[in-house]
């Protein structure tokens, strides 16, 4: 039996960090009332916290356990739900350890448990988003290199990777996550996850603005007026998206036809004023 405490757990954000965590619960025999992140800025501070530190011993015995004791569907779905923007995600993802210890695997299949139920929505909210990210992320040119930016609430990079990399195999190229302060890099080295610090963008050249405003122009022209939906229009591309894309930034395309004949007009400049930092950390 785990007894239930007041104590909230804290650490590094890693998994296996979180799994040190299970390790510290199941060895305590003790459920914590909240699980979280050192960068947390929510840490609560009238109740005692108790600091995980990761141990890869520990990790490595929880990891072995998971498939072990529940399935290798259970550790798959708690990786991916691990990802997730759910709030409170470590405490469903350790009842659900616990709980998967004495169930087995029809656990995993148990929809009416509030922890699968939960866990299983967040997984696939996160599937959904990277589906769409991967039609809705816009690359420009910049030195040689494609680079785009996306704001996720998930941290969607490890799943929308290998699309890119088929997609651009012979490119370099970067997608910045403004949310999770994380970059997907691809060039000669391979493709990799890193954190991003600070990213500064130049001024967009002069090719870069024909390429830009000749899609803004093409968005614009496709459409047909009389049958304008923007209901429908919201539905396929949600509002939240918008704010990285080429098509929908405060420029008509003349404007930005003028931006690439001279690239010394004031427009360009606000522009880059207005989009020159991909990261503020």
């Amino acid at each position: 039996m785990y007894h239930r405490t007041d104590l909230v757990y804290v650490y590094d954000g890693t998994f296996d960090g979180f799994l040190c965590c299970v390790f510290d619960a199941v060895l305590h025999k003790r459920f914590p009332v909240q699980i979280f992140k050192e960068e947390d800025d929510e840490i609560p501070a009238l109740l005692p916290l108790h600091t995980v530190a990761t141990d890869e011993a520990q990790a490595k015995r929880v990891r072995r356990s998971i498939p072990e004791k529940i399935s290798p569907e259970a550790l798959s779905l708690l990786k991916r739900a691990f990802l997730t923007c759910l709030p409170q995600k470590e405490v469903h993802m350790l009842r659900f350890i616990l709980k998967g210890y004495h169930a087995g695997e029809k656990l995993l299949h148990d929809l009416t448990d509030n922890d699968v139920h939960a866990l299983l929505g967040a997984v696939q909210h996160m599937g959904t988003e990277a589906h769409l990210l991967e039609g809705f992320v816009r690359f420009s040119d910049v030195g040689g290199a494609l680079v785009a930016e996306i704001e996720p609430k998930n941290q969607v990079l490890p799943l929308i990777a290998g699309h890119f990399a088929g997609r651009f195999s012979g490119e370099r190229f970067m997608i910045f996550d403004r949310t999770h302060c994380s970059a997907l890099l691809h060039d000669e080295h391979g493709l990799r996850i890193v954190p991003a610090q600070q990213v500064e963008l130049p001024p967009a050249g002069h090719d870069e603005w024909q390429y830009r405003a000749l899609w803004k122009q093409f968005f614009e022209t496709i459409a047909i007026d009389v049958r304008r939906n923007p209901r429908c229009q919201r539905t396929l591309m949600p509002l939240r998206y918008r704010g990285v894309m080429t098509e929908h930034q405060n420029f008509d395309a003349k404007t930005m036809w003028d931006a690439a004949r001279n690239p010394g007009l004031p427009g360009e400049e606000q522009r880059y004023e207005n989009r020159k930092t991909l990261a503020r950390i």
